[in-house]
């Protein structure tokens, strides 16, 4: 078996200690001693996720795959494969790891429901690849996963953030002050700050852009920089004495490691006075200072490279412009009930249903949203499907491209409905 394969990976990613390499818990050696064919097996599938996954992946489900093995065997010598492996070892299990040591006293539920996830990935290729020891079911269900927080991303709200850029300006150290610059003025990871080219600045037109290099998500983008940006990459690479191909680098023209940039980007908020920042609250804050001012969904995702619009409208959630005109509409008319002779009360809630009544009605491409603003869109970018949406004989050709390129592109849902708005048009004008 090629767990040399998987030791191998493990001993690259997982470092050191200082009495050699750590003991873990539970190991493969053990495990196959008391039940070769589950080691064997699950040794095969760490083989098959290596080819593909990263690194830090295969570690991971290799540490899941050993514990649940090792308690398994340790409590049930009987059972030898994985087809043999019940609900009952599940559960036994999900409450052994309940009970696990974290950082505060147990493990966090985040961590309990990725172990999950891995198992039930597992059990569902086995299946799926035909191996000869699989289960016939999968033995954990969605009720098994804990609930999930989901936290809103921390920012620094304007006067926080303006304070940090006043500090940033200052920084004597050329590459210290570009690097976090480019993390604040383009939203990028820390690890794609590392991995940027020094080529990486290209013109195109009347612009300066960023190609910023396959990632987290494994894809990369053009980002638009900010003159300020042009500048100083442009002063840094005229004053640096050698480079090894990367914008960024060491003095020993080595790539930064994360806990570098998280310590440059800490020692500026201390110089700041606001407290502890880190790197990815920087790539929050552009983001939240883009929806405040009106940067669209889409844009936004576009600059920070999501792959889908849910994780953009995370965003959404924390600068949600309706619920605060709603908030204070509401309070208006409660602090006039509350005294009915305040004139200012009055005002305050007649400017909210102004602003409220000015946002009826929005432009789109091919037609205008007539939702009312107090309430939310249930939809990304399939306005035409919405009870809200109107169009008219002005937008025709636009929904002509449309429904020709739904067409061209076999998209026969979309295509029809296209149609339908054409139809409809030639029925009622």
């Amino acid at each position: 078996m090629t767990g040399a394969a998987v030791l191998a990976v493990v001993d690259a990613v997982v470092p050191p200690v200082v009495s050699g390499r750590r003991q873990p818990e539970f190991t493969w050696a053990s495990i196959s001693q008391r039940a070769p064919q589950m080691g064997a097996t699950m040794v095969r599938y760490l083989d098959q996720v290596a080819v593909s996954a990263e690194p830090t992946t295969v570690v991971a489900t290799d540490l899941t795959l050993r514990q649940f093995a090792g308690r398994i065997t340790e409590t049930d010598p009987a059972c030898r494969c994985v087809a043999h492996i019940t609900r009952a070892h599940f559960e036994d299990y999900k409450t052994w790891l309940a009970r696990r040591p974290g950082n505060k006293g147990t493990l966090a539920g985040k961590t309990i429901g990725t172990r999950f996830g891995q198992l039930r990935t597992f059990f569902e290729r086995t299946i799926e690849w035909g191996y000869d020891d699989a289960p016939a079911r999968v033995p954990i269900f969605a009720g098994d996963f804990p609930q999930a927080d989901e936290p809103l991303p921390k920012f620094l709200d304007d006067p926080t953030a303006a304070k940090f850029m006043a500090a940033l300006a200052l920084d004597p150290d050329p590459r210290r002050r570009l690097m976090v610059e480019l993390l604040a003025r383009t939203g990028m990871r820390s690890g794609e700050l590392s991995g940027l080219d020094d080529e990486a600045m290209v013109r195109i037109g009347d612009t300066h852009w960023l190609r910023i290099p396959v990632g987290k998500l494994h894809n990369d983008r053009y980002v638009p920089l900010h003159p300020l940006l042009v500048e100083l990459i442009t002063n840094y690479r005229a004053s640096r004495t050698s480079h090894s191909g990367r914008l960024v680098e060491r003095n020993d023209r080595q790539p930064y490691e994360r806990r570098t940039v998280h310590r440059y980007v800490a020692a500026v908020a201390k110089r700041a006075g606001v407290g502890l920042v880190y790197p990815h609250q920087l790539r929050h804050t552009l983001a939240t200072q883009a929806i405040n001012r009106g940067m669209s969904l889409e844009a936004i995702a576009a600059l920070l490279g999501h792959r889908s619009m849910k994780m953009t409208l995370t965003y959404a959630k924390i600068t949600d412009t309706t619920v605060a005109a709603e908030y204070f509409r509401v309070t208006a008319e409660v602090e006039a009930a509350y005294a009915p002779d305040t004139a200012l009360a009055a005002s305050v809630a007649g400017a909210r249903m102004t602003q409220l009544a000015e946002d009826h009605r929005r432009l789109l491409g091919n037609g205008h949203c007539n939702r009312p603003a107090a309430l939310d869109c249930a939809y990304e970018s399939i306005c035409e499907r919405c009870g809200f949406f109107e169009t008219a004989p002005e937008f025709v050709p636009v929904l002509i491209r449309q429904r020709d390129h739904a067409t061209t592109n076999e998209q026969t849902e979309r295509a029809q409905l296209f149609t339908g708005l054409l139809d409809n048009l030639d029925t009622t004008t």
